[in-house]
């Protein structure tokens, strides 16, 4: 027994109900309500009957279970997938649709049977893969795209870059008194992997974790609405409509664009509006930017330098500024700032924006992520709070929807 507010409470009892056994009503109806649509084809039933069924799972497990599952079954289910993809198992189970046993599966592997059919039964228990028999197994639509290197290699670089930092959180923020981490040179990260380097330094040690990062974005990408897509942001009404912008004018500097990605894929969608654009990275990122459109002009340039191209009509960074504390995106704002031509240039922020209620799991994961290297995520509040203190107007946070990034419109205040 224990006392709150003078209430005693069973909470042995309590740990073995429902967590919130008041909502289930509500979020049976809306999964009736979504299924539903979701069988006709409503284009947003899908996620909402995701969301419905996650919210009812939570309502439904019992305190008990539900720290089991934190404690057991996520920090396991994550060490077989990534034995999984080094044994290259789920490229063997993906060569065709047959069931394969276990000892199939060692044999092609070179895996100890014993060993290889515990992974199995956690793996099937945790739905990456599907149990068909006694030691019999094979692949269903996840561990198929895992059997591809773009999408498995997130969770080796996740355990050899971010993985031991985010576990070492805890004592971190223990020592920092619960301060808010704004120092990318004292963070979690640094404690984890017992080094000096700060998380950018530390990652330029291995080539083939710029890889696997660039793969793990596209991956993030991959099925989202991006800014320049029709319905999100009016490209042609609030950048070339009324701009004057002849093709030797500069439309789109995209800073910290890695290897082009975004700029490939706005040209592509928008093959016809008038202007250059800049891809600017450090010089040892964009030297690997290959196979762009000839339109693309790719530019060695650190944004912590003054920006050489001015007046262009927009300057764009997508997710550049959650990697950096205040401070230090103030730095990098003030060079944009100053490269600006009034009355028409515009900087575009693509980043997440934290919901005030509400907020989407991935974005919030997202932050704690960035937590452990001194940076983080930003709510709506935040972001204006930062832009305004540097002498821009936020014109408009254009949005697709929770989970999505956001486009911030800025002009000169």
């Amino acid at each position: 027994m224990t006392h709150t507010n003078g209430v005693c409470i069973d909470v042995d009892q309590l740990a073995v109900s429902p967590n919130l056994p008041d909502h289930v009503p509500a979020l049976l109806q809306q999964i009736s309500c979504h299924g539903k649509e979701y069988v006709a084809k409503s284009p947003r039933a899908r996620l909402e009957l995701l969301e419905a069924s996650r919210a009812l799972m939570y309502a439904l497990e019992t305190p008990r279970e539900a720290i089991i599952r934190h404690c057991w079954s996520q920090s396991t289910s994550y060490a077989a997938i990534e034995t999984a993809v080094d044994l290259n198992l789920f490229s063997v189970l993906a060569k065709n649709e047959n069931p394969k046993s276990v000892a199939e599966l060692a044999e092609a592997t070179e895996a100890e049977p014993s060993l290889l059919g515990r992974l199995m039964k956690h793996l099937a228990a945790m739905g990456v893969i599907i149990e068909t028999g006694p030691d019999q197994y094979r692949a269903n639509g996840l561990s198929t795209v895992l059997a591809v290197e773009r999408f498995n290699g997130a969770f080796p670089l996740m355990t050899r870059r971010f993985t031991q930092g985010i576990m070492a959180l805890p004592r971190f923020l223990k020592s920092n008194h619960y301060r808010n981490p704004t120092s990318p040179t004292d963070t979690a990260f640094q404690l984890g992997y017992g080094t000096n380097m700060g998380f950018f330094e530390h990652v330029q040690q291995e080539p083939i974790t710029a890889k696997q990062f660039n793969d793990h974005m596209s991956v993030y990408a991959q099925g989202r609405h991006r800014w320049m897509d029709a319905g999100f942001y009016p490209v042609q009404e609030r950048l070339v409509q009324g701009a004057g912008i002849k093709e030797e004018d500069v439309l789109l500097v995209d800073m910290g664009g890695s290897f082009g990605h975004d700029l490939a894929d706005f040209r592509r969608k928008w093959p016809d509006v008038p202007g250059r654009l800049v891809l600017q990275d450090l010089p040892e990122v964009v030297c690997s930017a290959k196979g762009l459109d000839l339109s693309i002009e790719v530019m060695a340039h650190d944004f912590f330098q003054p920006q050489p191209i001015k007046g262009a009509r927009a300057y764009y960074m997508h997710s550049v500024l959650h990697d950096w504390p205040d401070n230090l995106c103030n730095k990098i704002l003030a060079n944009v700032v100053s490269a600006m031509k009034p009355e028409y240039s515009k900087l575009l922020v693509n980043e997440n924006v934290i919901q005030e209620t509400g907020a989407y799991w991935e974005t919030t994961s997202l932050d704690l992520i960035m937590m452990q290297i001194g940076s983080g995520e930003r709510t709506e509040r935040q972001w204006y709070s930062l832009l305004e203190s540097i002498g821009l107007k936020v014109v408009k946070i254009w949005t697709a929807g929770p989970g999505v990034e956001s486009l911030i419109e800025c002009e000169l205040a």
